[in-house]
């Protein structure tokens, strides 16, 4: 049996398909988007009526491989990843990720996993492994599997930025001041603000707080963490939301890392922990009938959370597998900054130090200088990545991490309660971050182990997407080179 195959007569996923039906007809669903995440998390697929879904439940549809790789060419005119003679993938939707879209009535969407095409000469209906949510889902298995259960749970921090547009079409700043938690400016935002809110309850949300941070219209929404693939998949959920409201509002919804000089860019920190046991509960988040598959609006709750301190050995400190997963972190987070930071304007933000972004190797407690701060008993804050995560691509990477760090026993060494400037002064020697984007993929072509995040294919047209644009960068001449050096001699 292929893994296509697998997929498709997975236990209880007829069952499934026959609810979305009853779904669409109680919904009046017409149209469905069919829906997978390419290499950079842009969300690609096909439009489909709704007349079809049992076919395509069943033997998919199907879309050019280079598709993964948002089918764009490299400066020298080659399609990333996949040529033009590549086969076509074959994507087979996920029946419990089918919820109806609240801004029209009308269309549904849906998650898909791709496949190799059934024809190929080899390996024929294999996972496809330029397929970044498919691999996070494969390889959060095989983390359960090694250790008996244990699994990631994580929820994440989207910073973004509302911009107003001008009659040319292009941003026109931000549609706020940059000051930092002020309600008056979060009441500014409050037309975009209540507007995503609604949307993200209506497609399982439970929202639990937002602020404005410190740029033009930054703001900020939360909601429940949860198991690692469905907070993936609420992120990406999430950023077609707010591109909807800024639609509706003539807005720009930014999610670009460091769009303006002289303020904080937009991170995406990532609160992550593993447990053991839990239960999945629906939270109908108000609703007698839900728009959506119960999936969408389940959380996994309860458990033994393994980061959490233990009392007889230290109150404070994470536990031992916390202790061992941050030392597999601090391990590898050159070649996990490639992809936390995976932009050439991502190290826009590293290089502004005096605005919170943390550059150096190291752990600790409330201290925003690190790496990675414990945020909260029972998890750990990792802050070197940024809005533009792929974040299917980044939950593969740390399961990867926290694996090496628990087999090999890491010690991350005592946390650092000092500014780490400060440290740094009082002769602390403490690893830099990469601080180019040729830096970080360099440190991740000589890490084995995040590399492995990357099965298959993946690792291949990451590589060739994000040096490709590595290079276009270097070979850019900018404003700025013009400025400095049009007038430098005679």
């Amino acid at each position: 049996m292929t893994d296509l195959q697998a997929h498709v007569e997975a236990p209880g996923r007829a069952d499934l398909v026959k609810q979305v039906r009853e779904k669409i007809n109680e919904l009046g669903i017409t149209y469905i988007y069919f829906q997978f995440v390419s290499v950079t998390g842009r969300i690609v697929g096909k439009g489909i009526p709704s007349d079809h879904w049992e076919r395509i439940a069943e033997r998919g549809f199907q879309l050019v491989y280079g598709s993964t790789a948002n089918l764009y060419i490299d400066r020298h005119g080659h399609y990333i990843g996949y040529g033009p003679e590549a086969s076509e993938l074959v994507g087979i939707p996920d029946p419990e990720t089918f919820c109806q879209l609240p801004w029209d009535k009308r269309l549904a969407r849906v998650f898909c996993t791709c496949f190799r095409n059934r024809e190929e000469v080899e390996n024929p209906g294999q996972h496809l492994t330029s397929d970044c949510r498919g691999n996070l889902r494969i390889i959060h298995e095989e983390f359960k599997k090694k250790y008996n259960g244990m699994h990631l749970r994580a929820g994440t921090e989207p910073e973004m930025m509302w911009l107003k547009r001008g009659e040319d079409g292009k941003p026109n700043g931000g549609v706020t001041k940059p000051n930092c938690y002020h309600i008056d400016q979060f009441e500014e935002l409050r037309p975009a603000s209540m507007k995503v809110i609604e949307y993200a309850r209506q497609m399982g949300f439970d929202m639990i707080q937002g602020d404005h941070e410190d740029a033009p219209g930054q703001l900020e929404l939360n909601w429940m963490f949860d198991d690692v693939l469905r907070n993936c998949d609420r992120l990406t959920t999430y950023r077609q939301i707010c591109a909807q409201v800024a639609r509706e509002q003539g807005l720009i919804a930014c999610f670009m890392t460091k769009p303006f000089m002289n303020v904080s860019a937009s991170g995406c920190h990532h609160n992550v922990s593993l447990w053991t046991g839990g239960e999945d509960k629906v939270n109908k988040l108000g609703h007698d009938i839900l728009p959506a598959l119960d999936d969408v609006y389940t959380y996994l709750e309860g458990g033994e959370n393994l980061f959490a301190p233990v009392p007889e050995i230290d109150e404070r400190k994470p536990g031992p597998i916390g202790l061992k997963s941050i030392g597999g972190v601090i391990e590898h987070l050159g070649a996990l900054t490639s992809i936390g930071s995976s932009t050439v304007n991502s190290y826009r933000r590293l290089w502004d130090t005096g605005f919170w972004a943390p550059i150096f190797a190291d752990w600790g407690y409330q201290n925003r200088t690190c790496a990675l701060r414990v945020s909260a008993p029972g998890r750990f804050e990792y802050r070197s990545v940024d809005s533009m995560v792929n974040p299917y691509l980044m939950g593969a990477a740390l399961l990867k991490a926290f694996d090496d760090g628990i087999s090999r026993d890491l010690d991350p060494g005592e946390p650092e309660e000092r500014n780490i400037y400060d440290a740094m002064d009082a002769g602390k020697d403490v690893k830099k971050l990469p601080m180019s984007l040729g830096d970080a993929l360099e440190e991740l072509s000589n890490d084995e182990v995040i590399r492995s995040a990357m099965p298959g294919d993946m690792y291949r047209v990451y590589m060739h997407y994000k040096n490709d644009e590595w290079e276009k960068f270097n070979h850019t001449v900018t404003d700025w080179d013009q400025d400095t050096y049009m007038d430098c001699l005679p």
